[in-house]
């Protein structure tokens, strides 16, 4: 949210988030990134998270160290804060300079968003070359989601053509909308740009606010706004979110992220249109339409109690799924040309071209972190082959790919029919008696002894336990994620 320290002043200069535990480090960054940015650092997650929360200005910025507290030789604090930064700020550009350079590292971490990947130890000047090209392409990216000329939903996939026309269904209708997707996938394009600038409401406001981004305990104020003196500091009346939007939009990002006091009071809002600032006990009425997103499976959250059921069913009766790109085929390809051609013409350079067997490898790819990645890898393509081929093996050091297993998964009629039959026995033992049952709650169970086991296994290295459950490294770190949120 706001993000400069509250005693510091003014500055032209890009903010500059540097996150690492040696105190060395973050001193000498500091000291040489210095005269390029205003600098703030942090020396581990949670401290990255709470400083987010008490500054004043959205860093544009963020330079990474894997390895952090309390398990600096392992990378997972640092993936994690990957996606924290992400979810409070889907602009930032995230560069990692860390120890912790083994490829698979560096591939997973562009996956979840990063925008590059640098080796200890790295010159000052180099450094500072990198992290202002990564400003040069986000400023890039901002102009072009201000450009409402320019195309927003590209591609012709079954996928696409669903997601149209789910859009002209909602576009001008005055309900809720929920959109759902994973990182990556588009939600806050979908919503500004097909569901607000090519409506009738082009002309009225569009506010954005990431639930995620804000600290609980502000959340009521900075939707509603508050009365002088409503609580210590509020020194003037002030307007909030929902008087703001007026006639217009109101879209909130990582809705399943709203604390479950508050979702009471949006779902007032959405039934009759009224709500109070904070302090104040007059009445007023909200016009804004509401538009909502979530990465989270908002069924589950409800499940669980961690989201309110009335307020899920009020937001889901217009409700868009954003595809994930991995099932938008030759789309993929479309979106390559598109961010190619982009960022050839604003960076003044020659576009890269795919060798055939390239081109092979991008459709065949999954592309976990969705459009987010694809976008990434094009420009690294553009800084580092502009004008030239990029053959197989230069495009498959970008991309995060499976590593080839440690056992061959068993095969065999005989052996899926024996395991198929102890399951049906079991089942229908565990169904006949009539107690209690949640297949829900079984899966998860099932799916987190697995994790454990795998991990143990493997003493805590993910790739290998995610090549021992066959699965992707990606899709390992995602499902212990999901279950930690769970427990």
């Amino acid at each position: 949210m706001l993000i400069t320290p509250p005693d510091a002043a003014p500055s032209e200069k890009p903010l500059l988030l540097i996150v690492d535990d040696d105190a060395l480090i973050c001193d000498t960054l500091s000291f040489s990134m210095s005269p390029q940015f205003e600098v703030v650092t942090s020396h581990s997650r949670p401290h990255c998270l709470q400083l987010l929360a008490r500054l004043r200005r959205t860093p544009e910025l963020a330079l990474l160290d894997l390895g952090l507290p309390p398990l600096p030789h392992r990378p997972d604090e640092g993936f994690a804060l990957i996606s924290d930064l992400l979810k409070i700020s889907p602009e930032i550009r995230i560069v990692i300079l860390s120890g912790q350079s083994d490829e698979g590292n560096a591939r997973h971490a562009r996956t979840l968003g990063a925008a590059d990947f640098v080796a200890k130890p790295c010159n000052p000047v180099d450094l500072q070359q990198i992290l202002k090209g990564a400003l040069t392409f986000r400023t890039l990216d901002t102009r072009r989601q201000t450009d409402t000329g320019a195309p927003t939903l590209i591609g012709d996939s079954p996928a696409m053509q669903k997601l149209r026309m789910q859009v002209r269904q909602y576009a001008d209708l005055p309900f809720p909308v929920l959109i759902e997707g994973e990182s990556g996938s588009g939600k806050e394009i979908i919503a500004s740009s097909c569901l607000h600038h090519d409506t009738h409401r082009r002309q009225k406001p569009f506010l954005a606010l990431n639930c995620a981004a804000i600290s609980p305990n502000l959340v009521e104020a900075t939707l509603f706004g508050y009365a002088r003196g409503a609580f210590t500091g509020a020194v003037a009346s002030k307007t909030g979110y929902f008087e703001d939007a007026a006639d217009g939009t109101l879209f909130l990002d990582e809705i399943g992220e709203l604390p479950l006091e508050l979702q009471a009071k949006l779902l007032r809002v959405l039934e009759n249109g009224e709500y109070q600032r904070v302090g104040e006990t007059q009445k007023r009425t909200s016009r804004a339409r509401i538009i909502a997103a979530t990465n989270r499976d908002l069924r589950k959250e409800v499940r669980s109690g961690a989201f309110r059921s009335d307020l899920y069913h009020r937001l889901s009766v217009c409700a868009i799924a954003a595809p994930p790109l991995r099932d938008m085929g030759d789309d993929k390809l479309l979106l390559l040309h598109h961010f190619r051609e982009l960022y050839a013409t604003q960076t003044h350079r020659p576009p890269f071209r795919l060798s055939n067997a390239a081109e092979t490898v991008w459709l065949g790819y999954a592309f976990p972190g969705n459009v987010r990645e694809l976008r990434n890898i094009v420009i690294r393509l553009t800084t580092k082959y502009a004008g030239a081929l990029v053959d197989e093996g230069g495009l498959a050091s970008e991309l995060d790919l499976p590593d080839e297993p440690l056992v061959a998964p068993p095969v065999g009629d005989e052996l899926a029919e024996e395991g198929g039959d102890a399951i049906l026995t079991a089942a229908m033992r565990r169904l006949r008696q009539r107690e209690p049952f949640n297949l829900d709650l079984l899966l998860d169970a099932t799916e987190r002894g697995y994790i454990e086991a795998a991990l143990k296994l493997t003493h805590g290295n993910v790739s290998q336990a995610a090549r021992l459950l066959g699965i992707h490294r990606t899709t390992l770190y995602n499902r212990m994620d999901s279950a930690s949120r769970q427990s």
